[in-house]
């Protein structure tokens, strides 16, 4: 399947058209023309700037998925709060469910934009457990990251630019920026939560999203690639909507973080930091890949028939064994 597995490669540098439906349609004169006309495709190498194309196009798929993530899940966010000032807009645009959806619709969408390129990630602690339990290549770890925190600052940056004048208009004046609207681009837990209980809803989100991608990516489940975008979008409705409320679910070091670099460089400061003693860090990156680590471990030893811990659950049938079967 090809989402985020270990198998997804660069395109081949040829293309071959081996029937009508996978290439381009052609005139009534120019499919009588001779076939010395014709180029073989077969035969093209690519150029440099093809090669550089072909090296690069994993990780612009996991910058272009993980932006339109983050585009609809921070703008539902916006929406939805600044227009519960009246000086905003004179009726509330949504609610907490609308922005339940956003996200959603985000991870859908971007996973089915990134997944026949990258394998759709666009997700840090998505990739760090693929590469740990499903064979995903760790030379490529560090610049799928890069390519999701990139993708995590520019989406965030086509909503900042979008909300301008209503978050003005929220916080009562040109340039002023509190904590009141950078969450709606970070997560803040709220008052009443502690660290610990903080840490662990990101820690206990992720780990859920993260067995559904294994379930969803298991060869032994069957399930079609096309599919696995829908289930995503469910997965992330789901803990939006029942479990999301106390610290906004990043689940997404990438989602989280940056957002967060975003708004410090707009004017909101070092407060997007220093929050709750480096929130970001141990709750908005740490808890998420955790997380997704024991979500990955718990499906790879409890539900998968291979991977890393095959031999941990068959063993190997004895010569003894194999023989006299045969003799029978």
């Amino acid at each position: 399947m090809d989402y985020p597995t270990a198998s997804n490669s660069i395109d081949s540098p040829t293309t071959t058209y081996r029937d009508k439906a996978d290439g381009p349609t052609f005139s009534h004169h120019e499919h009588h023309e001779s076939n010395d006309d014709r180029i073989d495709e077969d035969a093209l190498q690519l150029t440099s700037f093809g090669q550089y194309r072909a090296f690069l196009k994993p990780y612009f798929a996991e910058f272009v998925g993980t932006m339109f993530l983050v585009i609809f899940g921070t703008g539902a966010n916006c929406q939805v709060s600044l227009s519960n000032n009246q000086n905003v807009s004179p009726a509330s645009k949504g609610t907490y469910t609308s922005v339940g959806f956003g996200f959603a619709v985000g991870i859908g969408l971007g996973v089915w934009i990134s997944a026949a390129r990258s394998g759709g990630h666009i997700n840090p602690a998505v990739t760090i457990a693929l590469a740990t339990f499903r064979g995903f290549s760790w030379s490529k770890v560090p610049g799928y990251i890069f390519s999701q925190l990139m993708g995590g600052i520019i989406g965030a940056a086509l909503v900042y630019a979008d909300y301008y004048h209503a978050i003005n208009v929220y916080e009562g004046g040109t340039g002023v920026r509190t904590l009141a609207t950078a969450g709606n681009f970070g997560t803040f837990p709220l008052a009443y939560m502690t660290n610990g209980a903080a840490f662990f809803s990101e820690f206990l989100g992720t780990a859920l999203l993260v067995i559904v991608v294994f379930m969803a990516t298991d060869p032994g489940n069957a399930i079609p690639s096309a599919a696995v975008p829908f289930l995503l979008f469910i997965v992330l409705l789901g803990i939006g909507l029942c479990l999301g409320m106390e610290t906004g679910f990043a689940v997404n070091p990438a989602r989280d973080l940056g957002p967060r670099i975003l708004t410090s460089i707009v004017g909101y400061g070092g407060a997007v930091y220093s929050f709750r003693n480096q929130y970001w860090l141990w709750g908005g990156v740490l808890a998420p890949i955790l997380g997704g680590l024991i979500g990955g471990l718990c499906y790879e030893l409890l539900f998968s028939d291979g991977g890393r811990f095959k031999n941990a659950i068959y063993l190997p049938r004895s010569s003894h064994t194999a023989a006299g079967k045969a003799a029978v």
